[in-house]
Parts: structure tokens; sequence; C-alpha cells
């Protein structure tokens, strides 16, 4: 699996966005001259902001660009929390398609999951490009300790993404999800992972040597990956 890993390293947050900018519009690039459309899985959160907004500046086909989060909180459209709102401003004044993965809030999140899952069936699938994020507590996408988190890892190898429970729900977004499985993720024709901060360094790079037995979600995900791995890293 190490071997599959490539670490950059950047002096600041302003530089790793323009290096992952120019990564992701290249792989976007590569998939419509291939195909004529791409299909890519962005991550919420405030750290991959500044690289979005170096994208959409991109001269790109975008009305041939869909983009879906690879996790959704179940939240209205609109709300604070909503990932999809979030890539959505950035992107659909582009002329990207954005497809939310969570058309609307219920309380029924395994019915969300399945719902996000018959959605992305539709999807040329693989995705072209996925790329994750990490919390300080080494989960990805909405890939977290629960009820749910076996099958997030390990369940039918069709099931492109499910309805989750973290356990504990994080304080910042109290809220069930919706996320890519681990297979959504692993296979995808390139896969990136965007971290700042040296906590994050070290819970990644612990993660990984941990393998298939490691305690942290990103270190399950990444174990026995195919394909090489990008991990983009600022201080």
């Amino acid at each position: 699996m190490t071997d599959e890993v490539e670490w950059w390293e950047y002096e600041d947050a302003a530089e790793l966005a323009d290096a992952v900018a120019g990564d992701l519009q290249f792989v976007i690039e590569s998939a419509i001259d291939a195909r004529g459309t791409a299909v890519i899985a962005l991550a919420g959160g405030n750290t991959p902001a500044p690289i979005y907004a170096k994208l959409a500046a991109a001269k790109l086909d975008w009305k041939r660009v869909t983009i879906i989060p690879g996790d959704e909180r179940i939240v209205p459209l609109g709300d604070k929390l909503s990932n999809v709102t979030m890539i959505g401003k950035t992107f659909i004044p582009k002329g990207a398609r954005v497809m939310p993965i969570v058309p609307q809030a219920t309380s029924d999140y395994k019915a969300a999951g399945r719902s996000a899952d018959a959605l992305m069936q539709d999807l040329h699938w693989p995705l072209d490009l996925c790329l994750l994020g990490m919390g300080a507590d080494g989960h990805t996408a909405s890939i977290f300790p629960g009820p749910d988190y076996d099958e997030a890892l390990s369940g039918p190898r069709e099931r492109r993404a499910l309805g989750v429970m973290p356990e504990p729900l994080p304080p910042e977004a109290p809220v069930p999800r919706v996320t890519l499985s681990r297979q959504g993720i692993v296979t995808a024709k390139a896969l990136t992972v965007v971290i700042t901060g040296a906590g994050k360094r070290q819970v990644l790079e612990d993660a990984i040597k941990q393998g298939e037995s490691s305690r942290y979600p990103i270190g399950r995900v990444l174990a026995d990956v195919e394909l090489p791995v990008d991990i983009h890293w600022a201080p």
C-alpha cells in the first residue's frame, strides 16, 4: 500500500491550492478528451474552498462536468451544513452540473442512502476523480465509527453510497450523513487526499502504516488500494 502513496508538500495553503487545482484540471480535461464528459466527487469542509476557487477559474468545458459531493449531511439544500450547497455556489455559475445526493432532508438516513445510491447508478462509473479530506479524528468522507461503519467499508461491491449515523455525532455537524462507500471511493480513476496541519499529517501517516487494522477510518479506506494515491499537505 505505502508504495502507492505519494506525498506532495507545500510551503503554505495558497501554494497547495494552486497545485491541487492544476492537478484536478488536468484530470477533468483528460476525462473530457477521452469520453466527452467528466464525473468527479469533491470533499466538503473549509480546507478545499481555496482549491475550488482556483479550479473554477480554469478554462474548462464546464457543461461537460458532473460534480457530486463525496459525502453530504442530511439537511435541507441551502443549509449552512450542506456540502453540495457550498460546492454549487462555486461551480454552478461556471455551467457545471452539481448533483445533490440528498435532495431533501429526511429522518430516515438509511432511505436517504438508498436514494443517493440509486442516483449514482445513473452516473458514468467509476468516478474520474475523488478528492478526499480528513478530519482530525481520521474520518474521511463521512465514514465514521458507528453502527454503519462495517457496511461503509465492506458492503456490496456495487453499492456506491449509503446512509451513516456517526457515533458519537460530531459536535460541529450533529446530523446523520450520506457518504460514498469505500468501494465507491477506491475505484475512482484518480484519488487525491488534501490535508493541512501537523496533527492531521501525523494521523494520516499512522493510519497508512496501520493499514487494514487501522483504528482510523482513512487507514481502513486506503488499505490495499490498487491505484496510486496523491496526498497533498501544507502546514
